[in-house]
């Protein structure tokens, strides 16, 4: 069944890293790939064009479906493969409900903390003031204060969603994992950071590491003053 699929990727990509733990999660190795260099930007090229108006990766083919957002690959991935692998959603409303909504919350964690770890990437030199910076840190801080709190109210050990794995892990820890490799200051989101070692190693995880991450164990200090 794997054989079918086809992935377009680029390495440190949250949105391509959840794809991939999902169709680790969902025992579907053996899927074809393409890795795509982001500096070369050939992610933009005829072939994903073809498959993806929006240029952008990951771009995923399974047969005659093509499925481009991320969310909506992971969740088309649990629902076609349901009983296979981990059981990514619960069956349980009340749960699923929960999972759905840290699913969905984790929009507003990447883009808080894309807009303060690569401002000078995605702003400009001309446009760039010191105070965006400075709103952009403080709703970061605001947003990690939430983060925190949900882990508190789960209790020690705990994941996102619960006692068990979900598609809530699935979609934030690669969003997570960026915080202490730009070097954010553990004590600003210890819980998040003890919830971080306790995936990191997680087979599904490992297997999809990011291939620069493996060569270059740490990033830019992007998040050092935050």
């Amino acid at each position: 069944m794997a054989q079918s699929m086809l992935l377009y990727w680029g390495s440190g990509s949250p949105p391509c890293w959840r794809v991939m733990i999902a169709l680790e999660e969902k025992q579907l190795q053996g899927y074809k790939h393409k890795h795509l260099s982001f500096d070369k930007n050939e992610h933009k090229c005829e072939e994903v064009k073809a498959l993806n108006p929006r240029a952008q990766v990951p771009t995923f083919k399974h047969g005659d479906i093509v499925v481009n957002e991320s969310f909506a690959a992971c969740l088309y991935l649990e629902s076609a493969f349901k009983s296979q692998g981990t059981r990514l959603i619960p069956d349980d409303p009340v749960e699923q409900a929960l999972v759905y909504q840290r699913v969905f919350e984790t929009n507003n964690l990447q883009q808080k903390m894309y807009d303060v770890a690569f401002y000078a990437w995605y702003v400009p030199e001309g446009e760039r003031h010191e105070s965006a910076l400075k709103r952009n840190k403080e709703s970061l801080i605001a947003e990690l204060k939430l983060w925190e709190g949900y882990l508190e109210k789960m209790g020690k050990g705990s994941y996102l969603a619960g006692k068990n794995f979900t598609m809530a892990d699935v979609v934030c820890f690669p969003v997570i994992a960026y915080f202490p490799r730009l070097h954010c200051p553990p004590e600003r989101c210890p819980r998040l950071m003890e919830y971080y070692e306790m995936l990191k190693d997680r087979p599904s995880i490992k297997a999809s590491w990011p291939l620069e991450w493996l060569e270059k164990p740490e990033g830019q200090d992007t998040l050092k003053n935050l």
